[in-house]
């Protein structure tokens, strides 16, 4: 297969508003060990590059500064180590950076292929969110079968993938959104009850609809003062799963509560983990999430597409949060 030495991509000029992205010129990387190289097809935007854009949120050591942590595309070349792939094989990948270009370097336990029934826009919405929600809500938070799970930012790509699957694997699901249209999509994937945010207090809705119990288990993606009204929302033992800052890390909390309820507080980060520990997390994900794809259960809500060179439109639309799902870029636009 022909693999050109130059490809298109998105660098960041400095860190700063969405003008900053600009369109730009590269050499396509070279394979390196245990790696396959993917020719992309479409890749996804979220939140972290806006983050990395901004310049709060670098790149762990060695990993490419273009913008970009998820890739849907086609293996064009792969180191000699690397089974269990083929040339030509479709495939979505989680990367440490390098998503906003014509072709990008993946390590292989860090590949999976294309769900079933997916398209490739689709696809490349599918491994940041998976891998954070199945490590985040699942292994840290423990949610079980039976239990009721609070999902804050429930139209993001983050929201609707936990939405999925916490009410595939049997758990009552509450969530928040900012209006009521966003409230009526997550209430369509499985959500059980939506709070729209804006009109009423999520903490005193949680009450009402636990009957004063609380929930088991909190993923939020805002911080700030959600912080201790998360706390105010937990059942006896349940878990607040923190995996980003909307508004500051930095808060006076109460920790009376935490010691009387016995709860835990904890969090992640996916990029900054190993291959290894990623590997892990996509063998999960094979198992017991993509058999849920290939049944037709899961969804992929794709609200936007953009040219690779519109990247700044796509993060202009992230900040507004207007969308309800992915934002994705089409490389063949």
């Amino acid at each position: 297969m022909s693999i050109p030495t130059m490809m298109k991509h998105t660098t960041i000029r400095e860190p700063g508003d969405p003008d900053v992205l600009i369109p730009d010129q590269g050499p396509v990387p070279a394979v390196g060990a245990g790696e396959v190289l993917i020719r992309v097809e479409a890749a996804g935007v979220n939140r972290p590059d806006v983050m990395q854009r901004e310049g709060n949120y670098n790149p762990p050591p060695g990993a490419s500064l273009i913008p970009g942590l998820e890739v849907a595309g086609e293996i064009v070349a792969m180191d000699d180590s690397v089974t269990g792939f083929s040339i030509g094989d479709k495939v979505c990948a989680l990367v440490s950076g390098g998503g906003y270009a014509e072709y990008c370097n993946a390590p292989a336990p860090q590949v999976l292929p294309v769900p079933d029934g997916l398209t490739m826009i689709e696809a490349a919405g599918v491994p940041e969110n998976y891998f954070t929600v199945w490590t985040n809500v699942f292994e840290r938070g423990g949610l079980k079968q039976g239990e009721t799970i609070l999902i804050h930012g429930g139209s993001s790509g983050i929201g609707t993938t936990a939405i999925q699957l916490a009410h595939l694997f049997g758990a009552t699901v509450i969530t928040t959104a900012g209006s009521d249209e966003k409230c009526q999509a997550c209430l369509n994937l499985g959500a059980d009850h939506a709070i729209n945010y804006r009109d009423q207090d999520f903490a005193e809705q949680v009450k009402k609809i636990t009957a004063g119990d609380g929930v088991n288990l909190i993923l939020d993606m805002v911080g700030g003062d959600y912080i201790q009204k998360n706390i105010s929302c937990l059942a006896l033992e349940g878990r607040l799963v923190q995996i980003a800052f909307l508004q500051p890390p930095v808060n006076e909390i109460n920790m009376m509560p935490v010691m009387i309820n016995r709860l835990t507080i904890t969090g992640s980060t996916l990029r900054p983990r190993t291959i290894k520990q990623k590997g892990a997390i996509a063998d999960q994900l094979r198992q017991q999430v993509w058999p849920l794809f290939t049944a037709g259960k899961l969804k992929i809500l794709v609200h936007e597409t953009f040219a690779l060179e519109d990247a700044n439109e796509a993060h202009r639309m992230m900040e507004s949060s207007v969308h309800i799902g992915k934002l994705i870029l089409d490389t063949a636009k």
